[in-house]
């Protein structure tokens, strides 16, 4: 590693010694204090020596990126968190230490690759975790004294090292998007829904959820193992649908799993519908659409953080709407897709409008948007009839879902080609954006 790139990755971490301001300041000094770091960053810092900070694709481009993007992602937390900048300070942490130390300890650690990303090793994701949880609790209980009420400290230790985790799995996701944005959303996000977990629902939800889950580990394994079998899914597509299946089942209950499987069922007959014409096309699914172990997360990981809300928090029928209109958005967007590669007559690129050859990541056909719209009001249908959602609640599913697959089409063409986001993180953003459309359409 660089000499560069090692201060590069010391300023990251030491920057947020400025972290422990915020016990003293109000949300709106720590704002402006944001501000000008970033203003610094652009204007001061290159004419104080700061671009030999500098990467070689900053120096193509220009400016860098990261350096920017930085105080920008510590402005948005604070904000975000202005009445919690405990929380603030803890994603901030785990920014700064954890993605620091994770290219620190990789590069000077002998260890094994990833297996989903052989460019990331497991020492420097296990310091992540370690050194970006650390910073994390001690940042968060540092500030902690400035917040009223004052959090519990059991709550803030264990949401901060949740986060740590969910952030390190999300920087070691193989794609081009900046750390410097991906991290500490992915921080921000789990330590946000930490706070909406109630310690007093687990009581009143433990008996039901523990006497279910031995079935639903039975029952998933035998389903999941079938589904391996149909050549449906891989392994660790039967290994990660397993364990999305046994969530959903335990704690959203039977009715929730019974939508999961319909809409796995619709995705997994709509990718063999024109399967000669899409083969001949090269637009098949990939391993024959068998599904993977991230294709289960991507398409179900919403609806499975949505079950556990309705047992965790005193919002128990918006996390099954949310449940609902996630698994209804992963299905029908899959059925768009295929359905508009198999038999769509005119591709359009959505940024553009302009015609596009079937398969180009993005593009939309009037065919496979009648079929997503078809498939997603049948789908939503049955999530009321199964009594996980209102009747008031279908047409809000489905134009939800329609906003979640709309979404993913303009992120698909701008930003899959360049390898900042990929296919799996496209559909989780699809369903992540169907829930919250649901929940405000509803």
């Amino acid at each position: 590693m660089s000499h560069s790139e090692r201060a590069r990755q010391w300023v990251h971490i030491g920057s947020s010694a400025f972290a422990l301001l915020l016990r003293v300041l109000t949300w709106r000094q720590a704002a402006l204090l944001a501000v000008v770091a970033l203003a610094f960053n652009a204007i001061a810092l290159p004419r104080l020596g700061g671009r030999r900070l500098y990467r070689p694709t900053d120096e193509a481009r220009g400016f860098p990126l990261g350096i920017l993007l930085y105080p920008c992602s510590v402005l948005l937390l604070i904000l975000f968190f202005r009445d919690r900048l405990d929380l603030a300070a803890a994603a901030w942490g785990i920014l700064a230490f954890g993605d620091g130390f994770a290219t620190l300890v990789g590069h000077e650690v002998a260890s094994k690759p990833l297996p989903w990303n052989r460019d990331k090793s497991m020492a420097g994701s296990l310091a992540f975790v370690v050194f970006g949880g650390g910073a994390a609790v001690m940042l968060a209980l540092w500030v902690r004294p400035a917040i009223a009420p004052l959090p519990s400290m059991e709550s803030t230790v264990a949401s901060c090292l949740i986060a740590a985790i969910a952030a390190a799995l999300v920087e070691s996701i193989p794609v081009r998007l900046d750390d410097n944005l991906s991290v500490p959303f992915a921080a921000g996000v789990v330590l946000w829904m930490a706070t909406l977990v109630e310690p007093t629902r687990w009581p009143a939800s433990q008996a039901a959820v523990l006497g279910m889950l031995p079935w639903a580990m039975a029952f998933n394994a035998v389903v999941a193992y079938l589904g391996f079998r149909a050549r449906t899914v891989s392994i660790s597509g039967m290994i990660g649908g397993w364990a999305v299946g046994v969530v959903i089942f335990a704690c959203g209950g039977a009715n929730a799993w019974v939508l999961l499987f319909a809409t796995f069922a619709v995705a997994t007959i709509s990718s063999r519908l024109g399967l000669a014409r899409k083969t001949r096309l090269g637009i098949a699914e990939e391993r024959g659409g068998r599904r993977g172990a991230g294709n289960a997360l991507a398409n179900c990981g919403v609806a499975a953080i949505a079950s556990v809300l309705a047992i965790a928090t005193h919002y128990p029928a918006e996390s099954l709407l949310a449940l609902t209109a996630a698994l209804v958005a992963g299905g029908s967007d899959t059925v768009a897709s295929e359905i508009g590669k198999a038999w769509g007559r005119r591709t359009f690129a959505i940024t553009s409008l302009r015609p596009v050859a079937p398969g180009t990541s993005g593009a939309i056909s009037i065919e496979g948007t009648l079929a997503g719209v078809a498939s997603a009001a049948l789908l939503a249908a049955l999530g009321v009839a199964l009594g996980l959602a209102g009747v008031h609640a279908i047409v809000p599913i489905v134009v939800a879902a329609t906003i979640g697959a709309f979404a993913e089409s303009l992120l698909g063409s701008t930003l899959e080609g360049p390898g900042i986001l990929n296919n799996d993180m496209l559909n989780f953003i699809n369903t992540a954006v169907a829930a919250l459309a649901a929940l405000w359409l509803a």
